[in-house]
């Protein structure tokens, strides 16, 4: 079956994270993605390592796959030429330089635009095309303590704590292939191109929702609460005899339900702990009962107990439980791909299912693996081709 964006040619000149998760979500829905990279070099996460596989960078196996990958250098007036020209036949051009560094290559979208005027031309940044951080460089923790995500992440009285994955790189590519589609979409109706502006700090801010509604309801700063929600107790992390389990008991019923599970049904009637409301006010009396019932007993116990109550709980998993997990299992959610010089290689797969199965994938590509092809699609002879090697075109 074809991928839901087959026929879309993405020209990706973008690096690092942020722009290559972007791209690898448009390429896992069947678009062909030629990755623009520096001939000799390539993306700078190629080098990010340990770990390799093969020689290759864990970090870029993991955000690359469905890709090809052409050399060009952009400093040079022919690699220049080069880029316009697949541009022409491109549907997308995708950059993360730094805001004003496409222009002064003359890669920018006015440039772009008048040789393909059907261009949607997608640029991410940390902080925007415009306004006074538009030059500051930005990096994923810059990005999650100005976003206010770290400023509600830690233990009470504790530092604030960075998320463990970069959320505010993979928060602004989704946020880019979510613009790219719907400007494709948009496209189709009207025939009109589109410039997107995506920003990092923008996608953070598009992230706080509820909690940023606290704010503007109450006018105060939410406080860092660990695992703990600010508004439903108790939902949290609980320490048990071997680990940890979450415990969500999102209304009254749910909380009865609990106390049941856990041998304490009377606690429900209390008029301290009988309502939400009631619970968030007491819940320095509550917590500490419950956090000495749930460490009595191993995780597995309680998620046994609790989900025959119907109680929402579940383990506090690291990565080598998540893939033996049946449910992960089940669904298919691990790729398995074979690289040529990574070998047998691992990644988790795209996070929706379609009703039809649409096509393999195939690992990351290898740094100017179809150079070639793609210069010989643009007709360039086997002997031009050659030429443009020697002089460090590509």
């Amino acid at each position: 079956m074809p991928g839901l964006l087959e026929g879309i040619q993405v020209l990706d000149v973008s690096r690092v994270l942020t722009g290559p998760y972007c791209s690898m979500m448009l390429a896992d829905l069947g678009a062909e993605v030629l990755k623009v990279e520096v001939p000799g070099r390539g993306d700078d996460t190629r080098h990010w390592g340990p770990p390799f596989l093969g020689g290759e960078s864990a970090y870029f196996l993991s955000v690359n796959r469905n890709k090809k990958s052409v050399t060009l250098n952009l400093r040079s007036q022919e690699g220049r030429e080069i880029l316009l020209r697949l541009a022409e036949r491109s549907d997308v051009l995708l950059e993360n330089f730094s805001p004003g560094t496409m222009d002064r290559l003359g890669l920018g979208y006015d440039t772009v635009s008048r040789r393909s005027p059907r261009i949607v031309y997608c640029s991410i940044s940390g902080f925007g095309q415009n306004g006074p951080y538009r030059d500051l460089p930005a990096y994923d923790i810059i990005l999650q303590g100005m976003g206010g995500l770290q400023g509600i992440t830690g233990e009470p009285g504790r530092p604030p704590v960075r998320i463990g994955v970069a959320v505010a790189d993979i928060a602004g590519g989704m946020f880019a292939a979510y613009a790219i589609v719907s400007a494709i979409v948009h496209r189709e109706r009207t025939g009109k191109g589109e410039r997107l502006d995506v920003s990092l700090l923008d996608s953070q801010l598009a992230w706080l929702t509820y909690m940023a509604g606290y704010f503007f309801a109450t006018g105060q700063d939410p406080e860092r609460a660990g695992s703990r929600h600010p508004t439903i107790v108790p939902y949290q992390a609980f320490a048990t005899a071997d680990g940890f389990v979450n415990v969500a008991a999102g209304n009254d019923d749910i909380f009865r339900r609990l106390c049941e599970a856990v041998g304490r049904a009377e606690l429900a009637g209390d008029p301290r702990f009988s309502t939400n409301p009631a619970r968030v006010v007491n819940r320095g009396e509550l917590e500490p009962l419950l956090e000495g019932i749930f460490a009595s007993r191993p995780g597995a116990h309680w998620i046994t107990v609790l989900r025959k109550h119907g109680v929402p709980v579940g383990p506090v998993y690291r990565i080598s439980e998540i893939v033996r997990d049946p449910q992960v299992l089940a669904r298919g959610s691990l790729l398995a791909m074979s690289h040529p010089k990574a070998g047998d290689m691992r990644a988790f797969a795209v996070p929706f299912k379609a009703l039809e199965e649409r096509g393999a994938h195939v690992p990351p590509p290898l740094l100017g693996e179809h150079t070639d092809e793609v210069l010989a699609s643009l007709g360039y002879s086997r002997q031009r081709i050659d030429e443009l090697r020697r002089s460090g075109v590509i």
